[in-house]
């Protein structure tokens, strides 16, 4: 009973899930979901190194001056009879080692992260150019080079599930909130280029298994990059990732990874498809029509052939 009359909020429970930026379709079991994904691009490995090498660091750190405040706590506690010393204690050599250490480690973590940082950013070299914009509530391809654009949304499916008196099961749909009705389309081992902006108010374009998530702010236009390894095609799946709205958790992202085989034909199947659609109807034809029959010519007035008698 309680079941059935809280099945209704599911929509919103899993609009929640979603507005937070975790795409449940692909997340890992185990405890790799408290984790950033390892990717399928470049950068997003990479990225996830720094972060596991900054993580044990940190860890180290953690263990050393942890343990030594818990070392100091025990031993020298009261119910053993320490008794507090006021003495001042100077020593020169261990100021030294614990301002110099935290320095080495301050730029050992340093220059790797500027490395990976400046590797981020760096959208040159590269082979397509994709404008990413975003709007309330979606998101707008445009192959620059290929005069290829389109929108992309929220896949109907879950568009009509998510209302909550449409009296459809969300657990019934594909997907639900994930799926989108075009997705991006892109070529395997090819470096893409992204510039993001948005049409009205700020967006963010997060997919994290290529460890991209770049603003998309009205006025701007921001910059990022991937490539997919070669042997990772398949359907990859994003968020928006920042608040912009009512529908914030209804924008999804899907970016489908195909070889460049598929990509060519697609894209040269797209690009012949908008074409055709955007060409001016043809005028209809016009048969030439029979010309007119010419006006019969009146007869002549009869005159009379004999005059009346006098």
């Amino acid at each position: 009973m309680i079941c059935a009359k809280l099945a209704p909020l599911a929509p919103l429970a899993l609009a929640g899930a979603a507005a937070s930026g975790f795409p449940a379709a692909q997340a890992d079991s185990g405890w790799s979901q408290l984790n950033v994904p390892r990717g399928v691009t470049e950068i997003s490995r990479k990225i996830y190194d720094l972060h596991m090498e900054i993580f044990w660091v940190c860890v180290a750190i953690a263990v050393v001056v942890f343990g030594a405040m818990i070392w100091s706590i025990i031993t020298y506690r009261k119910s053993r009879g320490a008794i507090p010393d006021g003495t001042l204690v100077h020593n020169t050599k261990v100021e030294a080692i614990w301002t110099v250490v935290p320095v080495i480690i301050l730029i050992a973590m340093a220059v790797p992260a500027a490395r990976t940082l400046v590797e981020i950013e760096d959208t040159t070299k590269t082979e397509l150019t994709i404008k990413v914009t975003g709007f309330q509530w979606g998101w707008q391809y445009d192959y620059l080079d290929e005069g290829v654009a389109y929108y992309s949304r929220l896949d109907r499916k879950s568009d009509a599930a998510r209302e909550l008196l449409s009296g459809i099961d969300p657990n019934t749909v594909e997907h639900y909130l994930l799926n989108v009705d075009h997705p991006l389309v892109v070529p395997v081992g090819t470096k893409v280029r992204l510039l993001v902006t948005a049409a009205d108010v700020i967006h963010s374009w997060w997919v994290p298994e290529f460890g991209v998530k770049k603003d998309a702010i009205p006025g701007f236009v921001n910059e990022a990059w991937f490539r997919v390894d070669t042997d990772k095609p398949g359907l990859y799946r994003g968020q928006c990732a920042e608040l912009c709205g009512r529908d914030h958790a209804f924008m999804p992202i899907v970016v489908d990874v195909r070889s460049k085989a598929d990509f060519a034909t697609w894209l040269k199947d797209k690009a012949a498809e908008q074409k055709q659609a955007a060409a001016p109807p043809a005028a209809p034809a016009v048969t030439p029509s029979a010309a007119p029959a010419a006006p019969a010519t009146p007869a002549a007035p009869a005159t009379a052939s004999a005059t009346s008698a006098s």
